[in-house]
């Protein structure tokens, strides 16, 4: 079926080889290989995004194109020459034919530009996108009213999303202003003590495991499909550097790569801000457990955050206190989320994770929330790994399929509600109660287990001379 579209749209310019027992073919400026398209022109891509009388493009390959467009051109180009493309479509031919097709061209029209809208909210936030969007709505929907009340509810619903958008990343920045005050309960360990620690607000493993799974998929939410590639697509050359490609195209991303980072420092905060050993052990222990519920779940982003901040030097250090730890399930844990091999106990996890998602009876089972970093790194060296042209200068698009792939299975996890009741009050003290830098951990570390060596000992004398000094 695709095969035969094709011949009509590229005519006797089409050529077909087989190969063993797979066919390659050729269609003017699109190869495919197999029914499956491997290279084509940025050109005859963007023609093919755009639906005809008779041809709607398969929606595959509208999230593919739409999402991995950028590395070529900007979402806002994509739109002016899909509009440009509209126009000429509907002013060549026949008048009356022009009418007649006009009336069935719009409602498919209106089907891509949903999918991008629905899809690819964010990048409508650009003022150009949304002039872009309403010179469409008068081309598209003239004289149809169908297809204008649909444009209508369509913008409606994306100016939603932008506001739902905007409220979420001022509450964000809310909490981290709210984390980043040094009150003086962090001044020096004695009185940091005195202050509220995790148990005395949940010591509940499973609880917490479950308000920390409300905050992986509350900011999971928020993350555009289209930062994963934002994050190396070009630059425009009309934006500030410091703007809007680095504050608003992949700051949801960046936003929870920093809670990651967030809640490896609280990990370790909570364990070296007691004075006494058996707390510190006590605390060890819980988030041992919290982390075995994270696992459970299939919460693996908090589990790794949870391992990452108790293998914290400063955390590491303290030998008395894990002399007083059973670590054996901590063992198991950390062996589950090994690096070695790729991380190859991690993915066999994470592909029995999805599995049970796949076959869900209830929203707890749906759950997965990768180890995120991971995530990234792994589109990361697809992208480097591969060409984005070939030789003969099409665009590589065997690539484009494999990131779409890697970026769609996000989509579905990103997409569960959490089932879990939440406690404002736990969720709270998780997104703003400070934490210690780094170099108050280690002096905290210090305090609580003296240095073993003259390095350690210069290094606390300096900071405490820099950090517990009023």
């Amino acid at each position: 079926a695709i095969f035969s579209c094709l011949k009509g749209a590229f005519g006797s310019s089409a050529k077909a080889r087989l190969c063993g027992h797979s066919i390659t073919a050729s269609y003017g400026e699109m190869c495919y290989h197999d029914n499956s398209l491997v290279s084509a022109s940025l050109e005859a891509l963007i023609q093919h995004l755009v639906p005809t009388v008779d041809y709607y493009p398969d929606r595959s390959y509208v999230f593919t194109f739409l999402l991995s467009s950028r590395l070529f051109l900007h979402p806002y180009e994509l739109m002016t020459r899909v509009c440009h493309l509209c126009v000429e479509q509907q002013r060549s031919g026949d008048a009356l034919l022009d009418k007649v097709g006009g009336s069935h061209v719009a409602p498919k029209l209106v089907q891509l530009l949903t999918e991008w809208t629905e899809t690819f909210p964010y990048d409508f936030r650009d003022e150009r996108m949304m002039r872009c969007l309403k010179d469409m709505t008068l081309q598209v929907a003239r004289g149809d009213e169908y297809s204008w009340r649909a444009m209508q509810q369509m913008t409606q619903r994306l100016i939603k999303r932008l506001s739902a958008l905007g409220q979420y990343e001022e509450a964000v920045a809310a909490l981290n202003a709210v984390a980043q005050e040094r009150p003086a309960s962090l001044k020096s360990k004695q009185t940091s003590a005195q202050r509220s620690d995790i148990l005395s607000v949940c010591d509940d493993p499973f609880i917490l495991a479950q308000q920390l799974t409300h905050i992986e998929l509350d900011r999971l939410s928020f993350i555009g499909p289209e930062e994963f590639i934002q994050s190396f697509a070009m630059k425009d050359p009309l934006e500030n550097h410091k703007g809007f490609f680095r504050k608003r195209k992949t700051s949801n991303l960046e936003a929870y790569v920093n809670w990651f980072n967030r809640l490896s420092f609280l990990v370790a905060t909570e364990i070296c801000m007691p004075v006494k050993k058996k707390h510190r052990a006590r605390i060890i222990e819980f988030f041992i457990d919290v982390a075995q519920e994270c696992f459970n779940i299939g919460n693996f982003n908090s589990l790794m955050a949870i391992i990452t901040g108790m293998n914290m030097s400063p955390v590491a250090r303290l030998k008395k206190t894990w002399n007083k730890v059973n670590t054996d399930k901590f063992e198991i844990l950390e062996h589950q989320m090994d690096p070695s091999s790729n991380f190859s106990n991690y993915r066999t996890a994470l592909r029995g994770a999805t599995q049970r998602s796949e076959t869900a009876h209830s929203s707890q089972e749906k759950i997965v929330i990768p180890f995120f970093s991971l995530l990234i790194k792994d589109i990361y060296f697809l992208n480097e790994g591969c060409a984005n042209r070939l030789p003969n200068g099409h665009i590589n698009f065997e690539k484009l399929w494999e990131l779409a792939k890697q970026v769609s299975e996000f989509l579905v996890w990103r997409q569960v509600i959490c089932p879990f009741d939440r406690d404002r009050r736990i969720l709270q003290y998780l997104v703003t109660t400070p934490v210690f830098t780094e170099d108050e951990l280690h002096l905290a570390s210090y305090e609580s287990e003296g240095p073993e060596n003259n390095m350690e000992k210069d290094r606390t004398s300096l900071l405490t001379r820099y950090i517990w000094t009023p």
